[in-house]
């Protein structure tokens, strides 16, 4: 292809090395769910319009190939993203294709992936009712190029278009696309959502493709930073697993309980891939059991790669440590050998990567990826390239969603379809992994809801499991007016007093400092705080100062947000639980008397209502608390009905029917006019038949568009939000390590270094909404590490050791010594 060598890419890579690689790989990419041969053409002509006269006095002024002396050259920076070069190729695909008009699903599926891969998916038809699709395809060859393209008569391209026109080029995809209508309820609005999903996959194996293939080019050094999916052997990683686990002991009556657990699962890995459900009580050792599960499974299945799924930043760190000790090797010095756990869950880089910033992003290529559950949503809706790039990696993987109920509940429709569509058309299992299981298989419509049955719970018996189990008491503790600042730090007093230490469990960051700030005026005991304005170490260091204490039995009072809840290895003798949602509760009573350390007595959780705490605009906090306190007056009145216990399955499943049915209007995403949709909508219809949008065109053209997909990608994808997606990282100077970290990312660009540091700095760095950063950076607290780096560090005068970041110098005494 383009065997002309003038023909250039970049710098140091010709046109003809570019598409031919880049096909290469999105092909390999593609063949995951059996659609190699459209990675590889689309691979084949994403920049065929780099060919033109145009672009290639532009690159070659631009990198120096043609002297700013000679009469061809252009001043590049003037256009720099102006020359179009990704359109030439959609259109020749979507021409092509559409000679044959049975053929415009396919012609447009291509031809979508190809002219959007430096913007991400377009929309097809905006909200205003333009066709924007046919507008692209349609664009002047002036513009495009694509006639100069065709007439230096490429042998390739020639070959492609007879490939194109080919009935063995359409049969994969028209039978990948009957497949995907394979449950009895699916609606219309269902498949095109599908649809949808499927085209996000292909774009995927273009993106990653390319942005591997360009860095790669630009940084040869990059590549032996990658594993590129030679990975351990998962016989391996199951030999290591099953090493530790033959290590540990089993003699108290809840370790063995948690072994039978972790058998169960290992012997359910051998079930076919599909969707399963991990039901277990807080404490039983889901995470071991679910990995154990993955490992054996995917051993079984020959799957690429298991990602594990936790809903906060917060636990992973904890969980990475612990499962790099069981499957990661170490070197000489007993540092980790890093080729199998991937942590990634930062959001340090800006979304508009540099050519520097590209060679440090993730693409999620390692065995077993720990990640957030905003990561993953990021990847199947957000917008921009650099989430979307990572969704190919979810075929053929063991995807683990450990604390499933934390998926916000306007992705509920989405997220279903997403799941089905990754274990029906990706190849993949998903396991959803909870003690509080949300009614996924329940909702409305039926079309959106996951098809569960019982063949599909690892756990049988979880009325039994929840009664073994039991190690607390939940106590209904509320009283009229509430608790006041000054009574909840007397109630602390005096569990303290009862039991030795108590966990204080807050909805704020001020909530938690004001504790803080009364129960320092206690003596004699040990006191803490947490919250997510601690980066990564400083809370891990926290927490295990706090575990020394609990075990050397000294008194401890520790007020934390919700960041402890879930997945937090940590037990106290008492919980003190701010009033919030039902599955909230459970999660904190999980970290109450959790390994039985207490036993014969059962832990107390007390549920109180905060008098003072300001939750108004959290509103999953409020109406959850409000379905919560329902449920509680309830069960005073019949407790037979949650089989006299709050604990029970029974008294979950209330829970959820209570809270589901109030926010059922919410699940399919519900986008207001400011969003910038123009009117008030939903992402799950933007993603779908776009029927809004549609009508609009009718109203404008008196006509139905005359294309086949439909829907509004990018508008979707700009109103799209998980949670905390619009936070930004920022380095923290905590301790040595911190500092370290920020002086070597100050110095100048190493490849070598930088593309550790960053893994590194995951671990110091605290996120913050766009408010904060801007009033961070309006006041000089933060700065860039290097001028257009992106990339921010904080003052460490501004940095407690008590509150972590604040907004307000810390006096000198406060300093974080590290």
């Amino acid at each position: 292809m383009f065997k002309d060598k003038e023909l250039i890419a970049r710098l140091d890579q010709s046109l003809q090395e570019h598409l031919e690689e880049v096909s290469k790989l999105s092909s390999e990419f593609a063949s995951k769910i059996g659609l190699k041969k459209y990675g590889e053409i689309i691979g084949l002509l994403h920049d065929i319009g780099k060919a033109s006269s145009d672009f290639q006095q532009y690159i070659k002024s631009a990198v120096g190939l043609i002297d700013s002396d000679e009469e061809d050259y252009i001043n590049s920076s003037e256009l720099k993203g102006k020359i179009d070069h990704s359109t030439a190729g959609a259109q020749l695909v979507y021409k092509t294709l559409m000679k044959n008009p049975g053929e415009k699903f396919i012609a447009q599926i291509l031809s979508l992936c190809i002219a959007s891969h430096h913007s991400g998916l377009i929309d097809c038809i905006s909200p205003d009712g333009v066709d924007l699709f046919s507008k692209r395809m349609n664009k002047s060859d002036e513009r495009t190029h694509l006639n100069e393209v065709l007439n230096i008569n490429d042998e390739q391209i020639i070959n492609s278009i007879s490939f194109l026109q080919s009935e063995e080029f359409k049969s994969d995809l028209l039978i990948y696309f009957k497949s995907l209508k394979i449950e009895k309820q699916d609606s219309v609005q269902t498949l095109t959502f599908k649809w949808g999903l499927l085209i996000r996959f292909l774009f995927s194996c273009l993106l990653d493709a390319d942005r591997l293939n360009t860095a790669d080019s630009e940084h040869p050094q990059k590549a032996k930073f990658r594993l590129n999916g030679v990975y351990v052997k998962w016989i391996d990683l199951c030999k290591r697993f099953n090493k530790k686990l033959s290590e540990l002991e089993n003699v108290s009556g809840i370790n063995i309980i948690r072994q039978k657990i972790s058998n169960t699962c290992y012997e359910f890995s051998n079930q076919p891939k599909g969707l399963y459900q991990l039901t277990v009580p807080t404490g039983g050792g889901k995470t071991f059991a679910s990995l154990r599960f993955a490992l054996n499974h995917a051993d079984k299945y020959h799957m690429d790669r298991i990602i594990y799924v936790l809903p906060f930043t917060t636990i992973i760190e904890q969980n990475a440590e612990e499962i790099r000790k069981i499957l990661e090797d170490v070197d000489e010095n007993g540092n980790y050998l890093g080729d199998v756990v991937l942590e990634h869950h930062s959001n340090l880089l800006p979304e508009n990567e540099t050519a520097k910033q590209k060679l440090l992003s993730e693409n999620w290529d390692a065995p077993v990826v720990l990640t957030t559950s905003v990561q993953i949503l990021e990847a199947l809706f957000g917008a921009g390239t650099r989430g979307a790039r990572r969704m190919h990696q979810l075929a053929n993987a063991v995807i683990i969603f450990d604390e499933v109920q934390a998926i916000p509940v306007r992705c509920v429709h989405m997220f279903n379809s997403a799941v089905s569509f990754l274990v029906n058309n990706c190849g993949s299992t998903v396991i959803l992994c909870t003690a509080t299981q949300p009614l996924l298989d329940r909702i409305e419509p039926k079309s959106r809801a996951l098809q569960i049955n019982e063949k599909q719970q690892i756990i049988l018996n979880a009325r039994q499991l929840f009664s073994d189990l039991k190690r607390v008491q939940l106590c209904d503790d509320r009283k009229i007016g509430g608790w006041s600042t000054e009574e909840i730090s007397e109630l602390a007093i005096k569990q303290v007093t009862d039991s030795g230490n108590v966990l204080i469990v807050v909805n704020t960051k001020k909530s938690a400092q004001e504790i803080y700030k009364k129960c320092k005026l206690m003596s004699n005991i040990e006191l803490y705080h947490l919250s997510t304005y601690m980066c990564p170490a400083h809370r891990l260091y926290a927490l295990n100062k706090i575990k020394s204490c609990l075990q050397d039995k000294k008194k401890v009072v520790c007020i934390s947000t919700q960041l402890i809840e879930a997945g937090v290895d940590i037990s106290f003798a008492s919980v003190i639980r701010f009033m919030t949602g039902f599955d909230s509760i459970l999660q904190a009573a999980g970290r109450c008397n959790r390994h039985n350390d207490y036993f014969p007595k059962l832990g107390k959780v007390s549920i109180i209502n905060p008098s003072e705490e300001k939750i108004d605009s959290l509103e999953d906090i409020k109406i959850g608390g409000e379905k919560t306190e329902r449920l509680l007056d309830e069960f005073k009145k019949d407790p037979d009905k949650f089989d006299n216990d709050l604990l029970s399955p029974k008294t979950i499943e209330q829970y959820y029917q209570y809270y589901f049915f109030q926010r059922k209007d919410e699940m399919n995403y519900p986008v207001k006019s400011s969003s910038g949709v123009d009117r008030n909508d939903n992402l799950y219809e933007l993603l779908s038949t776009n029927q809004n949008s549609v009508q609009e065109y009718q109203r404008i053209n008196n006509s139905h568009p005359n294309i086949a997909i439909r829907q509004a990608f990018m508008t979707a994808s700009k109103a799209f939000q998980a949670i905390e997606t619009f936070s930004k990282g920022i380095v923290i100077p905590y301790g040595k390590d911190g500092k370290e970290i920020i002086n070597d990312l100050c110095s100048k660009f190493e490849l070598n270094k930088q593309y550790k540091l960053l893994h590194k700095a995951q671990r110091y760095s605290v996120n913050v909404y766009p408010n904060i950063f801007n009033k961070l950076l309006e006041n000089g607290i933060i700065r860039e590490v290097q001028k257009g780096s992106e990339i921010y560090y904080l003052d460490e005068k501004y940095y407690s050791d008590e509150y972590g970041l604040s907004l307000i110098a810390i006096k000198d005494d406060e300093f974080l010594n590290g």
